[in-house]
């Protein structure tokens, strides 16, 4: 019973706010170009770089658990190529899905509300080190034409470089800079979980059939895998839990944007990222049971 209170305090939240966008973008329909612009060029890399540059976040404590995301990363992809191969799916529109989670909008929230301030700094990490491969090896994959160059120089990419660096050495803004740069950084939580909820308003019955495979193989390979690599790398408590939680998370967004600029079925490929994000309701507290 405890469990699941504990799972309670943590899915709650974060299912409320998603059904708040999904709910008032049935209503209101916004446009959100603006928004995910401002998200994508200012918070995110705020919110980033300020939890790696935090005096609280050690970079040595979390060697192990980002050396763990990365193998879970890669180890996801090649379980997905074998099963794109298996159900003669193209690789390069469902191996990506599969690799790569939405530990951004959705794994952030969750794992500030499940391991707490002191640890979020190490889902952060998680985040950028996910980025670092999806903007590489990953828009590779989607697309052999794929400008890895302009997507390692994103401002997320340039936040993440420079929150590692401050991580390692130490310096940083001076604490009356830093206390705002946090506070713009933080305010992403809430929102990008409010926008995740309106993107499943573009979720259509046809989509079901043509986006199940991934949206299914994302969480189910990831836990698959992220249990036994916990235990064979010896994690224990937050990290071991970090861990589980991001292999159990949906589908990123952020594939979508790729899928559509270089042309990779980004209709199927939206199906199997909104259908995934969906079913979260059901992967997520599974996930959290395994974690907490």
């Amino acid at each position: 019973m405890e469990l699941l209170w504990r799972i309670a305090q943590v899915v709650v939240p974060v299912f409320f706010i998603v059904a708040a966008g999904y709910f008032y973008a049935r209503r209101a329909r916004p446009d959100l170009s603006a928004f995910n612009r401002i998200v994508l060029d200012v918070l995110s890399p705020l919110l980033v770089y300020t939890a790696l540059a935090g005096k609280e976040f050690r970079l040595q404590d979390h060697t192990l658990l980002l050396q763990g995301g990365a193998l879970l990363v890669l180890a996801t992809g090649l379980v997905a190529w074998a099963v794109s191969r298996a159900t003669h799916t193209q690789a390069r529109t469902l191996v990506p899905v599969v690799m790569f989670t939405n530990c951004g909008n959705m794994g952030l929230p969750l794992a500030l509300l499940a391991f707490g301030p002191d640890y979020f700094g190490a889902a952060v990490a998680l985040f950028s080190i996910s980025n670092v491969i999806h903007f590489s090896l990953g828009a590779r994959i989607t697309s052999a034409h794929a400008s890895t160059r302009d997507l390692l120089l994103s401002p997320l990419m340039i936040a993440s470089v420079l929150g590692f660096a401050s991580a390692a050495t130490g310096v940083r803004p001076p604490d009356l800079i830093f206390t705002g740069m946090k506070i713009l950084g933080e305010a992403m939580l809430p929102l990008m979980l409010f926008a995740l909820g309106a993107r499943l308003t573009l979720l259509k019955r046809e989509d079901v059939p043509r986006g199940m495979l991934g949206a299914v193989a994302r969480p189910v390979i990831g836990l698959a895998i992220a249990i036994p690599l916990a235990w064979a790398l010896g994690l224990e408590g937050a990290a071991k839990g970090q861990l589980i939680l991001f292999g159990a998370l949906p589908p990123a967004v952020m594939q979508f944007l790729l899928a559509e600029r270089y042309r990779q079925e980004p209709e199927r490929v939206a199906a199997m990222i909104l259908l995934g994000n969906a079913l979260a309701v059901i992967f997520i507290p599974l996930g959290l049971a395994l974690s907490l």
